[in-house]
Order: C-alpha cells, then sequence, then structure tokens
C-alpha cells in the first residue's frame, strides 16, 4: 500500500520511515527481499533517484543490505531490529505524551486507558513480549 507523503519532510525521509515502521511492526522480515529501485519508485510514483537515495541512507544504517548484484534485503542483525522497534515506540510515545500534556490527566488514568484499549484494540489481545 503506498504512503502518502507529507509535503514538510523530504520523500527519501518518509521512505525511510515508512520502511522503519514496517519492520518495526514485522511486515518486512528479517532477510526478506525488498523491492528493486525502480519497482518501489513505481509502486510509490516517485523519482527513481529519490529511492536510490533512501536505500542508500538504509544501507548507511545497516537497515538493508546488498550481497553483489542480488536484490537488497532487510538486516537480520537482531540488535538492529530491536533498535529500530524501539525508535518507533519512543517516538509513538513521545507523541502521545506531547499531545495529552495539556489536559492535565493523572498518570494512573493514562496507564488505565491506555492498558483498555490495547487489551480491547480489535478485540484482539496484547501480545506478551517474552525476553530472554
Amino acid at each position: 500500500m503506498p504512503i502518502v507523503f507529507n509535503k514538510r519532510d523530504p520523500i527519501y525521509v518518509q521512505v525511510i520511515q515508512d520502511f522503519k515502521e514496517k519492520i518495526a511492526a514485522g511486515v518486512l522480515q528479517p532477510g526478506q527481499q525488498v523491492p528493486s529501485r525502480r519497482e518501489l519508485a513505481s509502486q510509490y510514483k516517485i523519482n527513481p533517484n529519490t529511492v536510490q537515495r533512501a536505500y542508500k541512507e538504509m544501507e548507511a544504517e545497516k537497515l538493508i543490505f546488498t550481497d553483489g548484484n542480488s536484490p537488497s534485503r532487510i538486516t537480520e542483525d537482531q540488535s538492529i531490529l530491536k533498535a529500530v522497534r524501539r525508535e518507533w515506540i519512543d517516538q509513538a510515545v513521545t507523541d502521545f505524551v506531547e499531545s495529552i500534556r495539556p489536559i492535565d490527566i493523572p498518570l494512573e488514568e493514562v496507564m488505565g486507558m491506555i492498558q483498555e484499549k490495547m487489551t480491547h484494540s480489535e478485540n484482539q489481545p496484547l501480545k506478551e513480549e517474552h525476553h530472554d
């Protein structure tokens, strides 16, 4: 599903953010092949040079890797994958906190509401995360 680009951030940055969100959400799996630069440009209806820049940045961040002439793939490095997930969650929490700060609501009430929403969202219980 193509992303809707905003006008304030460079498109290549938004492409990277889209990849990070999909990695964090598990939509893009470790080692999964990503579309070619031309393919993604066509899907997103953007310039192939923009996709090239996004891919170059993601390779520098080690989010994706390319071996020789093989297609690019999502990293399999668990520390990078965990960092992407953590970054995504941290940004979502920061945005949420900043949006409700003016309301002056007790933390316990907020935490209760979050737990309720997460437990009952889409009638699916929140998955427990197991730490090794």
